[in-house]
């Protein structure tokens, strides 16, 4: 019988930290918990990392244009983050909380492979500035591969960090039942009517997805308390059994070590004799690798994403 989510209380001492890959996961993600922790006297920060910018069919609807090019992407992402700014007023969150990175939409994956250095290395300076004790960021089982790499670039930052490893809550926005709920917040009327409230600044969004992200938004917040991976794991070993495709597959391993990357073929994996594999070395914890397709596809959501070695 699975056990009862803990329920999370803070206090004034509280220095919450929201990582927000989009507009939009601030409040879908976390915009009780923001509320719960300023009613409490504690401190929030929002790191927003993307403005959302590639975003192509809401902005097509409601500019009644076909071509996007990179002035109107640049248009459509200062208006969400306009809708990010009108949102945290209404979760009573002021505007000075807000750090954007400007980082490319669709592209922090890309992000991690080729430039994690440098985001780590930022990542690390809003660590230092704002020293929180909590840090709610997506999932690492997150489908929207924009999260899962959210997930991993800040925990390489909190290990480049150094600081003492604060409470980390992973909410998931995109998927179902597969994280655990090991953290709840108190119910509270008021502070769901808020959220629900925040939710329709952005308007961008609800123009064509209205009643999905109210269904995402009216789901209790539940966390994840991020830990180790599972215990039932071996050292270095890949939760995939990938059999057709292989000549497309490609795996990235990402470390405090770095980041390195392979078509599947020539990865240094090796594999057991009931056809389970796992890397050769497996490098300096936290570790991470993510299984994707080196195709192009329409389809922007992860097949098989991270997992924390």
């Amino acid at each position: 019988m699975p056990l009862s989510p803990e329920l999370y209380s803070p206090d004034a001492r509280t220095r919450l930290l929201v990582v927000a890959p989009h507009p939009d996961d601030e409040t879908i993600g976390t915009g009780e918990l923001l509320q719960l922790v300023r009613a409490a006297g504690g401190e929030v920060c929002v790191l927003l990392l993307t403005d959302g910018d590639d975003n192509p069919w809401p902005q097509r609807w409601l500019e009644r244009r076909v071509r996007i090019g990179d002035a109107e992407r640049a248009r459509w992402g200062r208006r969400r983050r306009g809708e990010v700014a009108e949102a945290l007023r209404r979760l009573d969150v002021p505007f000075s909380a807000l750090h954007a990175m400007g980082w490319a939409d669709m592209g922090l994956t890309t992000l991690v492979r080729e430039d994690a250095s440098m985001a780590r290395a930022r990542l690390v300076a809003e660590l230092a500035r704002f020293q929180p004790n909590v840090v709610a960021l997506p999932a690492l089982s997150d489908r929207h591969p924009d999260h899962g790499s959210a997930h991993v670039l800040t925990r390489l930052a909190l290990a480049d960090w150094g600081a003492e490893p604060p409470l980390l809550l992973g909410y998931l926005v995109h998927g179902r039942g597969e994280m655990t709920d090991d953290v709840a917040l108190p119910d509270a009327a008021e502070r769901h009517a808020a959220k629900l409230a925040a939710l329709s600044a952005h308007g961008s969004q609800m123009a064509l997805s209205a009643g999905r992200m109210r269904r995402l938004t009216d789901r209790p917040e539940r966390y994840e308390r991020v830990a180790r991976p599972p215990a039932d794991r071996e050292a270095g070993g890949l939760p995939w059994h990938p059999k057709a495709w292989r000549s497309q597959l490609r795996l990235t391993i990402a470390s405090p070590d770095g980041v390195r990357h392979w078509p599947w073929a020539d990865a240094p994996l090796q594999q057991d004799g009931q056809g389970r594999w796992r890397l050769a070395e497996v490098p300096t914890a936290p570790c991470f690798a993510r299984l994707d397709m080196d195709v192009p596809s329409p389809w922007i959501f992860d097949r098989w994403g991270w997992c924390e070695l």
